[in-house]
Formats: C-alpha cells, structure tokens, sequence
C-alpha cells in the first residue's frame, strides 16, 4: 500500500473518530421527519450544491461556510459550531482542506454521521517542475475542480445519505444518477472549449496549487504558482517568487490566474515583471451569490472555463 494511500486511509478514519462521542459507540443518525427536519450540513458552498442536487427536493443541505470563504484560512465562531451541533449529518469534502475540522468537532459534540465526498480518491503526483507541497502530506486536497470526481462525490454523497435515510435511497439513487449524467456533459463541454485553445498556450500559472486536477483533465501544464503551496495561507520567499518570473519568461505562459477575493498584490509584481496578464476572478473555492456569475457548481466550473479559455486563446 502506498504512502499516499495509506495518509488518507488515516485521515479518513481520524475524521470518522471525530463524529463519535467519546463516552460510547455513535448511534443511528435520526431518521427525517417527511425530510423536512433532517438536519445535513454541508462544508464547504459548492459542496453543499452538489449535496443539494442528491437530496433534491427531500432534504435541505445548507453550507457550513459563507459564500466567498476560503476553507483554507476558515475559523468557525460558536454560530458554526451551534449549526453543526444541530446538524444529524455532515458533509465534508475531506483531503485536509477543512484543516479546522477535528477542533470543531470536538467543540459541538453530540453525534452526527459525517460523509467523506472525496473518500476513494487519491492524490495526484505533481508534475515535471511542479513544486511538491511538504506542508500539505495529505497531497492536493482540490478533487472537485475535476468534474468526472465529482461524479465519485456524489457516489459518496447518495450512500451516506442513504445510510442516514433508508426511506430515502431510491430518491437519491435517481438524483445521483441524473445529476451524474449533467456532470458528464459538463466534462465533454470543457473539453470541447479547451480545443480551441492551442497545446502550446495551455500553460497555467496560478494564485496557489489548485488547479492540478483540471489541468491533468483537460491537457494543461501547471507552470507554477503565486503562493507554491495547495494552502492560500502559505507565503512564497523571495528566491520562489523570483524562480516563478524566470521559469513564466522561459515558457512564454501568458496569463495568471486568482481566485475571487485574493490578494492581488504578489500576482500584480509578477505580471508587471512578465508582461502577463492578471484574471483575478475566478471561483474555485466557493460559489458566487445567487443570480451570480457562478451560482451553482456547474455554473462556477463552466464560468472559470470561460474565463481561462479567454485569457489563453489566440
């Protein structure tokens, strides 16, 4: 069994310690009362919409994260932990992106059946020149930018809400299975606007390491990162910066690309010494506010597409 395997296997059952109270065994998650008060929450805002899409209309999954957090530097307040107190079950994405997780747990107490959306997934190997994250030993944590694993969260998804609500399992079964056939659609349309992107000019530099996954889906080379690290949290030295300007030059990549709400700061320096532009919209970590650009999982991965594609094209 291999390292990486092994962490997750580790980490995955660390998270499913954390839903046990430590005086006994957990018992049976409550059963919902005709799926209106059927507590299920969900961490992160994009998380909480693919959630949605498997409980259809017989729950409601609300997001443990406001809209435009970054899970990376998330600090829950009693408010946060009160939800997940109240909450039967919980889903998180998993991987060491909720690195506030085992505190929050132990603060709400109770019992509640967590779901692990990303469990069965491995980490990917960076690739040639990509800088390896010696912070991060859990590998990239950013499973859902690649919509063909997303498919296997809502495998995840549909068996522990089945789990929670026997009554239930056939409904989710219809709605994972329908929304799983809008997710392959939504890969073959990545893939098809991609294309009109030469392969020389798929070269993408980035705010931090989170777009590993789309670019081994969709035929990108990561040429580095702003902040060299699968954490907004981290902060680049000097030599990283200035290996970052040289390695842009050496291969010509032309744009870098941020997540809503960054600093724009250290990408800013790096454009100004290149010649590249700056995209500083893109929503990776969260869904935008209804009516917005990206209010849907869906929606986000099809408007950041836009966006790269745009900035990449001849």
């Amino acid at each position: 069994m291999g390292r990486k395997r092994i962490v997750w296997l580790l980490n995955w059952l660390a998270v499913m310690a954390w839903s046990v109270p430590a005086c006994g065994p957990a018992a049976p998650a409550a059963q919902p009362a005709g799926g209106s008060t059927f507590a299920v929450l969900a961490t992160e805002t994009f998380l909480a919409d693919i959630a949605q899409n498997v409980a259809g209309d017989r729950l409601k999954v609300t997001s443990l994260l406001p809209i435009g957090t970054d899970p990376h530097s998330f600090e829950p307040t009693p408010q946060d932990v009160a939800k997940v107190t109240a909450s039967q079950v919980l889903i998180v994405n998993g991987g060491g992106i909720e690195g506030y997780l085992s505190k929050l747990l132990e603060n709400a107490g109770g019992q509640r059946q967590v779901i692990v959306a990303s469990a069965g997934l491995t980490s990917r190997t960076p690739g040639p020149g990509e800088a390896r994250d010696t912070g991060h030993p859990e590998g990239d944590p950013h499973f859902w930018l690649d919509p063909v694993m997303v498919i296997k969260y809502v495998e995840a998804i549909r068996a522990g809400l089945s789990q929670a609500d026997p009554a239930g399992a056939a409904v989710y079964a219809r709605n994972a299975e329908a929304y799983s056939a809008q997710l392959k659609a939504l890969d073959a349309w990545i893939a098809a606007q991609v294309q009109s992107i030469p392969p020389e000019r798929r070269l993408l530099v980035t705010n931090h390491e989170s777009l590993g996954y789309y670019a081994d889906r969709y035929g990108f080379k990561i040429i580095g990162a702003v902040v060299p690290s699968f954490s907004t949290d981290a902060a680049p030295s000097a030599q990283q910066l200035a290996q970052l300007v040289d390695h842009i030059k050496t291969t010509g990549a032309r744009a870098v690309f941020l997540e809503t709400g960054s600093n724009l700061q250290l990408a800013q320096q790096v454009a100004q010494e290149t010649g590249i532009q700056v995209v500083a919209d893109l929503y990776t970590e969260s869904i935008s506010p209804a009516g917005g650009p990206a209010s849907s999982y869906i929606e986000m991965m099809r408007y950041n597409t836009r966006a790269i594609v745009d900035a990449l094209k001849p």
